[in-house]
């Protein structure tokens, strides 16, 4: 299977699937062996991913692609809503946190680090309330697993329950919200 092999300063090996192929995601320290075995356990989902890939170039819809303009005006609006929701969900999670951040990705809706500080893509700003509010909640619980544990998803589902109905959303809408990003 080929792939692109990305090291860094991570602790778990990920594999990601865009236009460009099979992207995987590893530690420094990861063996050529490892990451073999991670690609062989998830052999099935990859190829499921490359056909739902293939199947979505052959037809993709025009999307109106937002302005320098429009991104920033987004951008200022999650400066003012997330830091709120944040702020919010923060003490039901029973976490501090550092940082916010507010940036335009195309590959992620959010993210924690390890020292608390928030990423957040302005983007989700297109999507419901709902889902904006799942997407904060999800990076709030790394504050206490910073992995994707039964007792991760259990901590989210404790404050949001309604959690994977909107991240279902996310995953059924959210390319065409990143296709709105100016090349």
């Amino acid at each position: 299977m080929d792939y692109k092999l990305i090291r860094s300063k991570r602790t778990t090996i990920a594999i990601q699937i865009d236009s460009s192929g099979i992207i995987v995601r590893a530690p420094y320290r990861a063996t050529t062996a490892e990451i073999e075995n991670m690609l062989h356990k998830h052999e099935d989902w990859i190829h499921r991913k490359l056909t739902l890939l293939n199947e979505k170039g052959k037809y993709q819809p025009e999307v109106q692609k937002l302005s320098q303009d429009e991104l920033k005006a987004l951008a200022d609006k999650a400066l003012k809503v997330i830091p709120e929701r944040v702020k919010y969900f923060a003490p039901l999670v029973c976490v501090s946190y550092g940082r916010i951040t507010i940036r335009c990705q195309r590959t992620r809706w959010g993210s924690c680090s390890a020292k608390g500080n928030l990423n957040f893509n302005c983007l989700l700003m297109l999507a419901p309330p709902e889902v904006l509010d799942s997407v904060v909640v999800h990076e709030l619980c790394h504050r206490k697993e910073m992995n994707h544990s039964q007792a991760f998803y259990r901590e989210v589902l404790r404050v949001f329950p309604d959690y994977y109905k909107w991240n279902s959303w996310l995953k059924e809408n959210g390319e065409a919200l990143l296709m709105r990003i100016h090349e």
